[in-house]
């Protein structure tokens, strides 16, 4: 069975160029929290940054910032994960064959990563719940995401999805 030809749809070229520019991105953010992390600045300048006073409480809260920016680095290869796997789905798009069983494997990769980024966010979230008080609170965007846990979903079932297409395609060139 002939391919399809290969896509010139102008979305996939613009969706090659931010994927690359995130990847370059998750990089920086990553080499960022690493140089906060590795040449953390002294207590006193956290605190007069942060706006805290000095107490028992406040030690607290660095330490728990300093955990949440570890699983910030844990996050990084995880994104850089997904990212090189959709750069590489799209390129089997623009090629005009994107039902092949490499990116129903890839889509099932990012599928598990996203899944593992939805456990860390949760852990980041009760992280910076733990260490938020009334007289010192830390506002951390993380926690529970419906969004995120249905993303993970459709993932899973859009891998099963080019798995099965994938089968189908083989199947349909096998008889003809």
């Amino acid at each position: 069975m002939e391919r399809t030809p290969p896509s010139s749809s102008a979305a996939l070229p613009i969706a090659n160029v931010v994927l690359r520019i995130l990847i370059v991105i998750n990089w920086v953010g990553g080499a960022a929290i690493a140089v906060l992390l590795l040449i953390m600045p002294h207590k006193q300048w956290i605190m007069t940054s942060l706006k805290l006073s000095p107490s028992p409480d406040a030690d607290h809260v660095i330490l728990g910032l300093r955990a949440i920016a570890v699983f910030g680095l844990v996050a990084i290869p995880l994104n850089y994960l997904i990212l090189k796997r959709l750069v590489a789905i799209v390129d089997t798009v623009r090629a005009g064959d994107p039902f092949v069983a490499a990116n129903a494997d890839r889509l099932q990769s990012i599928a598990w990563t996203l899944l593992v980024l939805q456990i860390l966010s949760m852990v980041i979230g009760a992280i910076g719940n733990a260490v938020s008080k009334l007289a010192q609170p830390v506002d951390i965007d993380a926690g529970f995401s419906i969004n995120g846990w249905l993303a993970v979903l459709l993932i899973f079932l859009l891998a099963r999805v080019f798995a099965e297409g994938t089968r189908m395609r083989d199947d349909l060139e096998g008889t003809v």
